[in-house]
């Protein structure tokens, strides 16, 4: 990353140690003349103004995220499948995808400006409402997006196709379809399969069906996932990536493939799959 000359920082809010963390960053950065670009939250840790979120990768050579699994989900969309590497610092909980500790920001950050990091690149899916035959809006997850039923309904109807073949009729609070990346999220906890990140498929994972044979299934990344919403106007709720959506009609059609864009992941030395399963997971060692 040879001539870096700005850097994005994006934060998450209600973090205690998160200003002294970002001050002295920020400090860091200026010191090496790399401009930071910060967020609206990361400014406000700083004392100082900031950019609406989706400003942050403009002129960037390289994201700092600071938080967890959420912040970096945010900021993948605010990157827009530009290829920009995000360097994930865990400041939260689990954290599977923000693995970088705070202890290794500045040894990271340092081998990623001398060209010596290990990038992971994690496919997204894209998704388009379909209501009376027209595109209303449209999402890109880096995790999951998910059909499921509003705070007072019953369970929801979905018909799902995989590219125009029936599948079948769901009766369920919900489905999920999942990413590799976020098959160790929404989808792990509803019983999905853990799914290696470089596997290029499509997870769909009902939440709660009523039928206990409708079983998770993985399809490959080259199709496309068609669901008919038959439940009632606003019975049925959208959910990207566990942070935007909206509410459903009666008929509307939630077409999901495979995205063009990909997160530019930058991943910890010597840090595989499976160590962060073991770590995260508390799966015994050998």
């Amino acid at each position: 990353m040879d001539g870096v000359k700005a850097v994005g920082i994006i934060a998450k809010p209600g973090i205690p140690h998160a200003r002294t963390l970002i001050c002295n960053l920020i400090s860091w950065l200026r010191e090496r003349n790399i401009q930071p670009r910060c967020d609206r939250q990361s400014a406000e840790y700083a004392g100082q103004q900031g950019l609406n979120r989706d400003e942050v990768p403009d002129g960037a050579q390289l994201i700092i995220v600071l938080g967890g699994d959420g912040t970096l989900l945010s900021a993948a969309r605010a990157v827009k499948g530009r290829e920009i590497p995000i360097l994930a610092v865990n400041l939260g909980g689990l954290g599977f995808l923000t693995a970088i500790t705070v202890d290794a920001l500045y040894p990271e950050l340092e081998r990623a400006f001398r060209g010596e990091h290990r990038i992971g690149l994690r496919r997204m899916l894209k998704c388009e409402v379909i209501r009376n035959g027209e595109s209303i809006v449209d999402y890109e997850a880096l995790n999951d997006i998910v059909v499921n039923k509003g705070d007072l309904a019953r369970m929801i109807d979905l018909e799902a196709r995989v590219d125009a073949h029936f599948v079948c009729r769901y009766k369920a609070d919900g489905l999920i379809l999942a990413t590799p990346t976020g098959s160790t999220a929404y989808s792990l906890s509803a019983g999905g399969p853990i799914v290696f990140p470089t596997v290029e498929s499509i997870l769909i994972t009902p939440i709660c069906p009523h039928m206990l044979t409708n079983r998770p299934v993985i399809v490959p990344d080259t199709s496309t996932i068609n669901l008919h919403n038959l439940a009632e106007d606003n019975d049925a709720w959208l959910t990207v990536d566990g942070q935007v959506g909206e509410p459903l009609k009666h008929g509307d059609q939630v077409v999901c493939r495979r995205s063009d864009h990909a997160v530019h992941l930058i991943r910890p030395p010597k840090l595989l799959f499976f160590d962060v399963l073991r770590e995260k997971l508390k799966w015994g060692e050998r």
